[in-house]
């Protein structure tokens, strides 16, 4: 088999095979859609705790977005405290989740065609005509999709007053893509320009 031939054999297999690229991954903002009964929403004390129905629990991944929620709402002036005797409840959900696998761009690759070479006594020649590229060194990585959400409402009469969804793509093994990193960019999204336009989704840089 010519080097020709096996390049070709391996464009045409990962063809076949339905490989992605990145170029469809939307890595640039994080979506955020707030909503809001449109009156004053004052400041004071707040608790956080798992949604209701959520499935969440108090484990190690909750306590970071439930961190970064409770920080988020103290630059506000919403001072954290202890549940049962905060003026409103900050409901937090977060999930995790994949929606398939994307390939990365090659380190390098390899083009043949579109020149010539000539040899022999004669002086005749050998054209190859066309042209041809394929890359090696790509990886195949998961698209992630994480989201936050969170309910606030007043703990004297349950009344939500504000909740808001925060949702960002990533991909595997990217800088920016661990719990500890997403967290804190979807709370300070989610809370940007607090309370934010009621009914609309936005995306955050």
């Amino acid at each position: 088999m010519t080097m020709r031939t096996a390049i070709t054999a391996l464009a045409l297999g990962c063809a076949a095979a339905g490989c992605a690229t990145t170029g469809g991954v939307d890595r640039a903002g994080t979506d955020v859609t707030r909503y809001h009964l449109g009156a004053p929403i004052p400041a004071g004390s707040v608790a956080t705790e798992p949604m209701a129905m959520s499935g969440a629990v108090t484990s190690p991944e909750y306590r970071l977005y439930a961190d970064a929620v409770a920080a988020e709402l103290g630059r506000m002036g919403f001072a954290p405290t202890g549940t049962g005797t905060s003026q409103y409840i900050a409901a937090v959900s977060f999930q995790r989740t994949s929606r398939g696998t994307v390939r990365t761009p090659p380190k390098f690759s390899i083009g043949i065609g579109g020149g010539g070479f000539s040899g022999g006594r004669g002086g005749g020649g050998v054209g190859l005509g066309g042209g041809l590229s394929t890359g090696f060194g790509s990886k195949t990585k998961d698209i992630l999709v994480s989201e936050l959400a969170v309910q606030l409402r007043r703990r004297s009469d349950g009344t939500v007053v504000w909740e808001g969804r925060a949702q960002r793509q990533f991909l595997s093994g990217d800088r920016g893509s661990q719990p500890v990193d997403t967290a804190g960019r979807l709370a300070n999204a989610l809370f940007k320009g607090f309370p934010g336009e009621s009914g609309i989704t936005i995306s955050v840089k």
